[in-house]
C-alpha cells in the first residue's frame, strides 16, 4: 500500500474521531439540556457494556474448554474482591490480569 493512502486513512480516522467526540458539545451548547431518554441511556449503558464484556471474556471457557473457566473465574473473583477492598479500578484490572496470567501459565498449564 502506498504511503499516501495510509496518511489519507489516518487523516480521515482522525477527523471522524474528532467529530464524534465534539458532537455532544456542539449539539448541547448554550445551556440546552439533554432529553430524558438520553440521560437514562447514559445511566444504563456503562453497566450493559460491562456485562457484554464479561460474557465475551468468559465465553470460551463456558462453551468450548471447561478447564479455562477455572482460572477465568478466579481472576474475576480477584477483580471483584480487590475492587470492593480498594475501590480502585486500575489496581483491580492489574491484579486480575496478573492472577489470570499466573494461573494460565503456571497452575493450569
Amino acid at each position: 500500500m502506498m504511503t499516501g493512502y495510509i496518511w489519507i486513512a489516518i487523516l480521515i480516522s482522525a477527523i471522524c474521531t474528532l467529530l464524534l467526540r465534539a458532537l455532544p458539545f456542539l449539539v448541547f451548547r448554550n445551556g440546552r439540556t439533554m432529553p430524558e431518554w438520553l440521560k437514562k441511556l447514559g445511566d444504563v449503558l456503562p453497566s450493559a457494556i460491562m456485562a457484554v464484556l464479561i460474557v465475551y471474556c468468559l465465553k470460551d471457557g463456558i462453551i468450548r474448554e471447561e478447564w479455562r473457566l477455572v482460572p477465568e473465574l478466579i481472576a474475576v473473583a480477584v477483580v471483584v474482591g480487590s475492587y470492593l477492598w480498594k475501590h480502585n479500578t486500575l489496581v483491580s484490572i492489574l491484579l486480575g490480569t496478573v492472577s489470570y496470567m499466573v494461573l494460565v501459565n503456571g497452575v493450569f498449564r
